[in-house]
């Protein structure tokens, strides 16, 4: 047995560092099992390591192993697709040994509906397109995510019909404005041309991707000819996406990283998250809420959004509490959700999957006594309270006991962490300007004099920073006053 492990480690040290699949054969030239990798030679290589432990189920594995074939792919979405195919053609007894006693997830494509949307389900509708069963469905979430990027569909749940007027009032998820989605629920893109990405996902997935490539290609040399750019641009993305499918995502990467990522992999925290709080599917949206002030004065409220579990700052938002009843932390966090969900209450937007609130238990109902007002309901709120990090979930009594070290937990501290620091930011610069305007009106201080411009006739240039007054062109005979920020919903600069 060490003669013939020893000769499969040295052929297997032969092996490309590429994303594949391996086929592991007896004796009679069978294959007992098919597995994939990102690194063939380092995957590989493992099993006829003299440390090489395997799990219990495939703990009979070695001592049948006499050859193995490869299958080389381009990126590791095809490698994860390759396997699905050959599992279910070859169907080796290790492999079918992994399917006992447990349902393993598919990929489900609604074709019947306007506007088809994917979704990973261990339930799977007789009447949409299905690939699957998969065997892991950690590697089926991170494929999903990439191919979205790539071919821009709905992920969401909602009934969308063409004929429905309504749709050009909704306001999209932020899926949108990042481009992992057209947002057929806005009315962004029309049916014909959604069911043409859908078209091309599903020749993806059955393996046709030169084809893919060369028919996207050849529209955007037709919409360039029509001097159709817009389209034409959207093409060229579609393309460098699916390009690009199978590279992964490192550290300080700014195309999927931001440096502020707390783990080397968010989606562990997220997928950590999931399964914690009991979630059908991943959060992929979530947003935190905080208060900040000093001894009751310049009251804030800050809302900050995570994508993927790495921080959005275009989702950013930032409120100056209106209420006058100084240092109500429960009349504040109503306000700030009050403004910040009233459109997602009517349905004219989506929730995010899940919203955290900084605080404990009164914090929490705080928030739901507002939600309770609202024709929509929330999916998931939640609140994180400090010192002993105990979880508050809506309509359970207990709170959840996350250990120090879970990934779950450390994703609500830096998002909660996170929507602290915003806070506190736009707290620190209402304080400096209304110090400012105190020292001013006394007077203990100057007011700040203003260059003249060589030309007479030149205005002065006008602030565009919302955190700072509006400076208005200066005469020396008029006096100008300066006017409060307007927070309602202002973004983060």
């Amino acid at each position: 047995m060490e003669d013939r492990l020893t000769k499969l480690a040295e052929k297997a040290k032969a092996l490309p560092k590429s994303p594949g699949v391996y086929l592991m054969k007896d004796d009679k030239g069978r294959v007992i099992y098919v597995g994939k990798s990102a690194s063939l030679r380092d995957r590989v290589g493992s099993y006829f390591l003299a440390s090489a432990k395997l799990e219990f189920k495939k703990a009979g594995l070695l001592d049948d192993i006499v050859d193995f074939d490869i299958l080389q792919t381009d990126s590791e979405v095809e490698a994860l697709l390759a396997e699905n195919r050959l599992i279910k053609d070859i169907q080796p007894k290790f492999n079918a040994r992994l399917l006992d006693d447990k349902t393993f997830p598919y990929l489900m494509i609604t074709t019947k509906d306007d506007f088809p949307g994917i979704f990973i389900t261990r339930q799977p509708r007789t009447d949409a397109k299905l690939y699957g069963p998969f065997t892991s469905v950690y590697a089926l979430k991170e494929a999903v995510s990439l191919l979205q990027k790539a071919f821009k569909f709905r992920t969401c749940h909602l009934e969308i019909n063409e004929g429905d007027d309504n749709r050009r009032f909704f306001r999209p998820c932020l899926l949108y404005p990042i481009k992992q989605c057209t947002a057929p629920c806005a009315a962004k893109i029309d049916k014909e041309t959604y069911r043409q990405d859908i078209n091309r996902l599903i020749r993806f997935l059955d393996g046709d991707k030169k084809r893919v490539l060369d028919g996207l290609e050849r529209d955007m040399l037709e919409a360039s000819k029509e001097m159709n750019f817009e389209r034409a641009a959207r093409l060229r993305d579609e393309i460098k996406a699916l390009q690009a499918l199978g590279d992964r995502a490192k550290k300080g990467d700014e195309s999927y990283w931001q440096p502020e990522a707390f783990i080397h992999n968010p989606q562990e925290g997220v997928a950590a998250l999931q399964e914690a709080l009991g979630l059908v599917e991943p959060p992929q949206i979530i947003e935190g809420i905080d208060i900040a002030h000093l001894q009751g004065g310049e009251m804030v409220g800050s809302k900050v959004c995570f994508i993927d579990g790495v921080p959005f700052k275009d989702g950013y938002r930032r409120y100056k509490i209106k209420h006058a009843q100084g240092n109500n932390d429960y009349l504040s966090i109503q306000e700030v959700v009050s403004r910040r969900y009233r459109e997602a209450g009517v349905n004219n937007e989506l929730y995010p999957h899940i919203i955290l609130i900084d605080g404990g238990l009164g914090q929490l109902h705080a928030a739901m006594d507002v939600f309770k007002t609202m024709d929509v309901k929330p999916p998931m709120v939640i609140s994180l309270a400090k010192k002993e990090e105990l979880v508050y979930v809506q309509a359970k009594h207990e709170p959840i006991r996350l250990p120090r070290n879970h990934l779950g937990l450390k994703m609500l501290q830096y998002l909660r962490d996170e929507a602290h620091r915003f806070a506190q930011h736009y707290h620190h610069i209402l304080r400096r300007k209304s110090t400012l305007e105190e020292d001013v009106k006394q007077p203990r201080r100057p007011p700040r004099a203003r260059k003249q411009k060589e030309s007479a006739g030149e205005e002065n240039p006008h602030s565009t920073l919302p955190a700072l007054p509006v400076i208005q062109p200066s005469q020396q005979t008029e006096e100008r006053t300066v006017q409060p920020i307007d927070a309602e919903d202002e973004s983060m600069m």
